[in-house]
């Protein structure tokens, strides 16, 4: 069955729509599919949305957000003992100087410290050399690993019940998306950025326009420079509400869903002396083959993406984001810079 679009309201006025997930969880599923249909619409229209009643403590936040402020806080030495680098499966401390390749980005200064699916020293995937997937590294800074464990789990449970109200928006089957994220290459990333100097250009970007490569992304953030590019080329900014998470959609849902979903540009600028964000990706498993559900395709439709396996696009893109991928991967002088087609596409383009 292939759902059809209206004419939803486009976000065009700077406002970015907010939606209460209260309703999920009512026992009435028409409720339930009022709120499905809500966060599908914004979806559909924008690519960026925000969520309230999301069921995370704000407690729980401010201790991560403390957490990672204190580890960040650190000497150098410190966290370089942590670096991404020394890691087998992309886990870890990566610093000011592990520079992504991005065309606009002016003034570059953050640093973050990423983080996946903390899995056993045994698990097959990770003996077998999966770099995705397999144990966190865990600093020694105090609180560190019990917050950000509990933070990793909440907000990947918020992340599974998004996925479920969009699968219930587009009228798949339950699971069709959910039950491919029981092992999921999801990633919680903690982002500190900070201006160059008090002269920077406060519109100059932090980091570079770009399209999440994951199914969601679920962003906390508790300083302003978040900007998302809306469907007519003006550049607005997200405001920031410390109750609520900004969602928006990513490259794997946009192939899932037939382009029905819009995975939409967006990049930070330098708007404060210093800015923290905790974005988690929502993605599914490795070995998950992302194409357009034939639900979503018919006559008038076709399929329009090429099958791509979740893993291999995920680690393709990484190899842009990160210097020593492309290190490690023997990247010669002369070969091209990497590109994600998904943000190639014409942001005007409806669905």
């Amino acid at each position: 069955m292939t759902v059809k679009t209206s004419n939803y309201t486009h976000y065009e006025d700077g406002t970015l729509p907010l939606i209460s997930l209260k309703g999920l969880a009512s026992e009435d599923a028409g409720e339930r599919q009022k709120v499905a249909d809500q966060i599908g619409r914004a979806a559909r229209q924008f690519g960026f949305f925000r969520i309230s009643d999301h069921g995370i403590s704000p407690v729980l936040i401010e201790a991560a957000y403390s957490v990672a402020a204190l580890f960040f806080a650190q000497p150098d030495r410190h966290k370089m003992r942590h670096y991404i680098a020394n890691s087998s499966n992309h886990r870890g401390y990566v610093p000011f100087t592990e520079k992504g390749d991005y065309e606009d980005e002016k003034h570059r200064q953050y640093e973050a410290f990423d983080l996946g699916l903390d899995l056993p020293m045994d698990d097959p995937d990770y003996l077998a050399g999966n770099r995705l997937l397999g144990p966190n590294v865990w600093p020694d800074s105090p609180g560190f690993q019990p917050v950000i464990s509990a933070y990793y789990q909440q907000i990947s449970a918020l992340g599974r019940l998004v996925t479920k109200a969009l699968e219930m928006h587009l009228r798949l089957p339950e699971g069709a998306m959910s039950s491919k994220m029981d092992k999921p290459i999801s990633q919680l990333r903690l982002l500190h950025y900070l201006r160059a100097s008090a002269k920077t250009d406060q519109k100059s970007v932090n980091m570079g326009a770009h399209t999440d490569y994951e199914c969601l992304t679920l962003l906390h953030t508790r300083n302003p420079g978040l900007q998302v590019l809306s469907t007519k080329g003006k550049w607005i900014d997200v405001p920031v509400d410390h109750s609520v998470f900004v969602c928006n959609i990513g490259d794997m849902l946009e192939a899932w869903s037939n382009g029905i979903l819009r995975s939409t540009l967006h990049r930070v600028l330098n708007s404060s002396d210093e800015r923290f964000s905790m974005p988690y990706f929502v993605a599914a498993n490795h070995d998950t083959m992302i194409e357009p559900f034939s639900e979503l395709c018919d006559a008038d439709r076709p399929a329009a993406y090429k099958p791509f396996m979740a893993g291999e696009h995920l680690e393709t893109m990484l190899m842009r984001d990160f210097p020593y991928l492309r290190k490690e991967m023997g990247e010669q002088q002369d070969q091209a810079p990497v590109t994600n087609p998904f943000e190639n596409h014409l942001q005007s383009k409806e669905h």
